[in-house]
């Protein structure tokens, strides 16, 4: 889904959740709501764009004329799932009174949203040939994106005094998201990843330490 030197996919899913952009064009707006429905009823590789044509009640030219191929549709409907995933994130993120309340909450909610999302979650469960390699697979830009992300909300709380000035924020981040990214791409058979409870615990023992700098316990 994401060619070199393009911004990706999460990228333009961040920045449209960021900056509040809306989608206000109806007939869009349709066909991304038929095909939606259609990729998680019946799957994205057996689903066509007749199909969603039709379940949007338009004809297929009307699909073609606005997403050009099934390849470019997919993602528009996988960048807005992202798009909603960010909107709430960063609703439920403020209801925490700590940093490390923060870091718990964003995994955990983080796991739930993606696994949960009928689209997302159904994607890397049942076709994952399909999903994780674009996660993945992709240069990395895919990480980068989100570790960006978690990276911008540390140094929020290093600005407003919450963690210390030597925490290495870059680096952190990315091992933050490179610990989610395992749990969605590999399937744990030691973490029940639909408890909340045992995923908290997993947070605060693991996630929340990596907010002291090296020695600051010594």
């Amino acid at each position: 889904m994401t060619a070199s030197g393009r911004e990706s996919l999460l990228e333009r899913a961040y920045t449209d959740a960021v900056e509040q952009v809306d989608d206000t064009n109806e007939a869009r707006v349709r066909v991304l709501d038929a095909a939606y429905e259609q990729f998680c009823r019946m799957g994205i590789q057996r689903s066509t764009m007749e199909d969603v044509a039709r379940r949007a009640g338009v004809s297929r030219i009307t699909v073609y004329r606005r997403f050009a191929t099934k390849d470019a549709l997919v993602e528009q409907v996988v960048r807005r799932e992202f798009r909603r995933y960010f909107d709430r994130f960063l609703v439920e993120i403020r209801q925490a009174e700590t940093a490390a309340d923060r870091v718990v909450l964003g995994f955990v909610s983080s796991l739930r949203a993606i696994r949960g999302n009928p689209l997302i979650g159904g994607l890397i469960a049942t076709e994952p040939d399909l999903m994780v390699p674009s996660m993945i697979n992709d240069g990395g830009r895919t990480l980068e994106t989100v570790r960006g992300f978690v990276a911008g909300q540390l140094r929020r709380e290093q600005g407003a005094g919450n963690v210390a000035r030597e925490l290495d924020i870059d680096l952190v981040a990315e091992m933050m998201v490179r610990v989610s990214a395992s749990f969605l791409a590999i399937p744990s058979h030691l973490i029940d990843l639909d408890d909340d409870e045992q995923l908290a615990a997993l947070a605060r023992r693991f996630l929340v330490p990596m907010l002291e700098p090296p020695g600051s316990t010594d």
